[in-house]
């Protein structure tokens, strides 16, 4: 297998970050190389809806206009997050024909989400993937994961609650009315829950798993005006 290029990097603004990790796709897609892994974090609060979320039915838009949060989609599926201080991003781009299991959705995401929860073990020896795309420390979720797919290649992207509180995503984020069986209809405040380590070290455990190198080589720079756009408009759009 080849080695990961690791990319440690958080931009200033929520759309540059949504948009790196749309436009190392799309690179990867265009170009080809080596898969990426890329984690960041950011310093603001800002809500992000999956590609079919509907705000009405998942935000509490009052309360973010209130606060000034951003609003946010991305174009990868799943839920909708709060991503913020405590809420570590991490991003796989990854070659289709890198490996087998990368065939298909679900697939991909055992394969990619079993490695990630072996390495939390370290923490948190109840550690697992849970419903279709978390992982959880028993029945509580740290954890929500979606997919991009395209031509020849992927990009995985999640969080790792270790710091941000259920009480603050419970102040922006309405009880969603899609979710996995094993939620059982908890609220935010005991449904989900943090890892209890540094986020440094996590990131060095996930980085070590998946044999991930920093690298001197530039990222797409060029495309991410274009990108950024792109994520403005089309979270303007309302489904």
């Amino acid at each position: 297998m080849r080695t990961f290029r690791l990319l440690d990097l958080t931009l200033p603004f929520p759309a540059e970050n949504l948009a790196l990790d749309e436009v190392l796709l799309e690179e990867l897609d265009e170009r080809g190389g080596a898969p990426i892994l890329r984690f960041w974090e950011s310093e603001c609060l800002f809500v992000v809806l999956g590609r079919a979320s509907r705000v009405a039915d998942d935000v509490d838009l009052v309360t973010c206009e209130k606060d000034g949060l951003p609003i946010l989609r991305r174009a990868s599926g799943g839920g909708t997050v709060l991503q913020g201080p405590g809420c570590l991003s991490y991003a796989f781009v990854l070659p289709l024909e890198w490996h087998s299991d990368l065939a298909s959705i679900r697939t991909t995401n055992r394969f990619v989400l079993e490695r990630i929860a072996g390495t939390l073990r370290q923490w948190e020896p109840t550690t697992s993937v849970r419903g279709i795309n978390d992982l959880a420390i028993g029945d509580r979720k740290i954890s929500g994961n979606a997919q991009r797919r395209s031509r020849n290649a992927l990009l995985l992207h999640g969080t790792i609650l270790h710091g941000m509180k259920a009480d603050l995503i419970a102040r922006y984020l309405k009880h969603p009315s899609r979710q996995p069986d094993y939620r059982s209809d908890r609220p935010h405040r005991t449904f989900l829950r943090t890892l209890n380590a540094p986020p440094q070290a996590i990131k060095q455990a996930i980085a070590s798993a998946w044999n991930a190198e920093p690298t001197d080589s530039e990222w797409p720079t060029a495309r991410m005006p274009g990108m950024i756009a792109a994520i403005h408009a089309r979270s303007r759009e309302e489904s």
